[in-house]
């Protein structure tokens, strides 16, 4: 879901941390720059705040706010409550008598035994079992769907929704009904997370939030409007996602950013979810990786397993049956960090047998260089010793589980 376009230029502080240039280019990769960039509903409100807006994935975004950097926000988050702006994200509601059908084609997961208003991560695949994009399903009811998936897939996702809705609408799998979609345009998302987002949250409700734990979702009334609330997020944190209409977006993050809470930027959320072990497309996720290489097996229900049926179920049932070529890793790096495109090799040789994917130095809260790669099957098994290549220069590394932080989600 993350970087910057020039660096800033104010003066250092113990506050402030100038996100490394490679970190930058990352983001910039990932910022659609044939087109005009779009803005959120909360474009204003992040410069009244100080934002220091820069391209991602194809929206202005805020990188960081005023003299606050990147670390001492990840801080914050860590030990009390940030808000970040994530209305870049494309939001939908897929509709239809037939839409839980749709929805198992086109991803490995069990929708169907999905209770209502409960949340799960998932995948789009492609026909080789290739990852489009991930996405977070929440099933309303059997024939309603709200999905949310990532802005800087915008265009391919779309797409593929488009073509395999009238190829879906046109077959007689829809004999029961067609599926309708709907993009949710220009409404905001606000993430809330950290420890303390809870309780601040509940000040401003009626709802027992107590009811609402991790990977389930309800419309709660807020601040006078009735707003869609899930809990989870993209930190590791107890948190909730608050989608929001257009017209009401800046008056709620207005009323949600009140002591201790303080606004995020990419800055942090790239951090913080490194360290809970979580990806970012197109780094640790492409069209040419599956859900096994990805370590992400646990999103293929166990219904699915035994039936197929999805895209690209071939491929991707003979991985877990036979095992990946290759698998995502956790590493620690030492000496120095190692980023996005880092070699690495078996120790003690020149064979490269992976390559790092996203890299952070001396992540905030664990204070040790930490990567994510994919390497070799065999390679990846934890405190297994590798090297990486870092400017020329070879480090040693150690194979190491992820989350590389406990992650607090409310259970209940």
């Amino acid at each position: 879901m993350i970087w910057q376009r020039r660096i800033l230029s104010l003066s250092p502080s113990p506050h402030r941390h100038v996100p490394h240039s490679s970190q930058l280019l990352r983001l910039r990769k990932l910022a659609t720059t044939s087109t005009p960039l779009r803005k959120t509903a909360l474009y204003d409100f992040h410069i009244q705040h100080g934002g220091k807006m820069v391209p991602f994935a194809g929206y202005h975004m805020p990188l960081v706010y005023g003299n606050v950097g990147q670390v001492a926000s990840h801080q914050h988050v860590r030990q009390s409550a940030g808000l970040f702006d994530v209305g870049h994200m494309v939001q939908s509601n897929f509709r239809g008598a037939t839409t839980t059908q749709f929805l198992e084609w086109l991803t490995p997961s069990s929708l169907s035994t999905l209770a209502p208003y409960s949340s799960t991560l998932s995948v789009l695949l492609n026909e080789n079992g290739g990852i489009i994009d991930d996405t977070v399903i929440t099933k309303h009811a059997s024939d309603a769907f709200y999905v949310v998936t990532n802005a800087g897939r915008r265009a391919e996702d779309l797409a593929w929704f488009a073509a395999r809705l009238a190829e879906w609408n046109a077959s007689e799998r829809a004999k029961d009904g067609k599926v309708e979609h709907e993009v949710l345009d220009g409404w905001g998302l606000l993430a809330l997370q950290g420890p303390a987002a809870a309780d601040h949250l509940q000040a401003l409700t009626s709802y027992d939030l107590r009811a609402l734990t991790f990977g389930r979702s309800a419309f709660v009334p807020l601040e006078g409007l009735n707003v869609h609330v899930a809990r989870g997020g993209y930190t590791g944190e107890d948190g909730f996602e608050i989608s929001v209409p257009p017209a009401h977006t800046t008056f709620l993050a207005s009323a949600l950013l009140r002591s201790p809470v303080q606004l995020a930027g990419l800055g942090a959320r790239d951090s913080l979810r490194l360290e809970a072990g979580m990806c970012l497309y197109g780094n640790d996720l492409d069209e040419s990786i599956t859900p096994v290489e990805a370590g992400l097996s646990w999103v293929i229900g166990k219904d699915r397993r035994a039936t197929g049926g999805f895209m690209g179920s071939e491929k991707v049932l003979n991985q877990l049956k036979d095992g990946p070529p290759r698998r995502r890793i956790g590493l620690i790096v030492e000496d120095a960090p190692a980023r996005q495109g880092a070699k690495i090799l078996a120790p003690g040789t020149s064979d490269e047998i992976g390559v790092v994917t996203s890299g952070i130095p001396l992540s905030p809260t664990v204070g040790k260089n930490l990567a994510m790669a994919y390497v070799k099957s065999g390679f990846h098994k934890k405190g297994t010793a590798l090297a990486v290549e870092v400017r020329k220069k070879i480090r040693a590394a150690v194979v190491s589980p992820m989350p590389f932080v406990t992650t607090r989600y409310w259970r209940g």
